[in-house]
């Protein structure tokens, strides 16, 4: 059992990365029911071809696929969102407890709810249960400010430590997460906490020419392009990219994405003509997107390198491209950076050093190919989509009592 809150065609970075594990899962024979919302991302809303019905299921040729209503909410409503939230996993807990029994259940988190939905999902289907930790919550709501109030920061703590006490396993995507969550469970339950990065799927993005047909549409012509793909939301402090676009005349600053923040950040470039906004593109033009940067972005507001990676991360890495990191030195993305030589990282919200390190790479072309061919070898070293399908694969194997117990992985 796979409950997630995006699967295809719903384009979520989490959806992309769920949906591949399942399709490689199926591949090495085994059978897969997957729980999941209707197709809304994109648009935050239905689409078209889904709406008029709470649940849909479908039969596939390696199990099935069930989908429930989303409840959308907008993020800034927090109340709404706690209670689409909690609509949506009550309705993937119904959906999934339903059959027999299971050799294992795999929920996915954000929303911090589906930590529930899957216990209920696994004593109803006598079956062990992993949960899978992409961003650590409330962690990033505390730390850019949606959530508020002691009171209710304390019960949303209280909440993901019974979802991490209810689950057989805890899967998270760096050291630094698992660090993070060691610290919260304590010794008794540090033995659940397992690392299994998610994967970038080198086949379908590599290294393609900088000139193509994005960069055209984007009008830059042969200027240095410096990028930031992905959502623009309050996670990421994207106006210092645009305040650093005032010091860097002769490139384009190319922010591709949607989000609540984009708005604002629009205004704040209005007179700065290197700047270009892009809407979010298909993910069959991913790679292209990726090709046309020079430099790619990855920034985070200070305090949540510890509990969210970016999966922008691994795709620039495939893309052969460098990129420059705003986020909290040593962790996970900083690390990636600084010890296997694939772009350059600064203190987070610090914009001179933001500024001078897009600078030193731009003014420097070979030393920019060179790392981003680093980055290329790296990635395609560890983080294949068959690896981490093995990898998950152990895990209910060993959870299933048909292994001996392994310790806690870490890259």
């Amino acid at each position: 059992m796979v409950l997630c809150p995006h699967f295809e065609p719903d384009t979520a970075p989490t959806g992309v990365v769920v949906t591949r594990i399942v399709g490689e899962l199926a591949a090495r024979g085994h059978r897969l029911d997957v729980v999941t919302s209707l197709p809304w991302y994109e648009r935050h809303a239905i689409e078209a071809g889904y709406s008029g019905r709470l649940v849909r299921r479908s039969r596939t040729d390696w199990g099935s696929v069930t989908r429930v209503h989303p409840f959308p909410a907008p993020k800034q409503h927090i109340a709404r969102r706690a209670a689409s939230f909690g609509a949506f996993s009550a309705l993937v807990a119904g959906a999934g407890s339903a059959g027999g029994r299971a050799d294992g259940v795999l929920a996915v988190s954000p929303p911090l709810t589906m930590g529930f939905a899957g216990a209920t999902v696994a004593a109803a289907r006598r079956a062990p249960l992993v949960f899978n930790v992409q961003d650590v919550f409330p962690d990033v709501a505390v730390e850019v400010g949606v959530l508020t109030g002691r009171r209710l920061v304390a019960v949303a703590r209280r909440l993901e430590l019974m979802s991490y006490r209810l689950a057989d396993a805890v899967t998270v995507l760096s050291t630094d997460l698992a660090e993070n969550l060691v610290a919260k469970v304590g010794p008794a339950g540090a033995h659940k906490i397992r690392v299994i990065p998610n994967f970038v799927d080198t086949t379908a993005i590599t290294p393609g020419p900088r000139q193509n047909g994005f960069r055209r549409e984007l009008g830059v012509g042969d200027r240095p392009v410096v990028m930031y793909a992905g959502n623009v939301g309050l996670s990421q402090p994207l106006h210092l990219l645009v305040d650093a676009a005032r010091h860097l005349p002769d490139a384009a600053v190319v922010i591709v994405g949607n989000g609540v923040a984009r708005g604002d950040l629009m205004a704040r470039a209005r007179g700065l003509d290197n700047v270009r906004f892009a809407e979010f593109q298909p993910v069959e033009r991913l790679a292209e997107v990726l090709a046309t940067a020079d430099v790619h972005t990855v920034l985070l507001r200070p305090g949540l390198g510890r509990a969210s990676v970016p999966s922008k991360l691994y795709s620039i890495l495939a893309a052969g491209r460098p990129f420059v990191a705003g986020v909290d030195l040593g962790t996970e993305v900083a690390r990636v950076a600084e010890r296997h030589g694939t772009g350059l990282a600064v203190a987070p919200g610090d914009g001179p050093a933001l500024v001078a390190a897009l600078r030193c790479l731009l003014d420097d072309p070979g030393r920019a190919v060179a790392i981003g061919a680093r980055g290329r070898r790296f990635v395609e070293s560890w983080a294949s989509p068959a690896a981490v399908a093995e990898s998950y694969e152990n895990l209910f194997e060993e959870l299933a009592g048909r292994r001996e117990p392994s310790p806690p992985s870490a890259r």
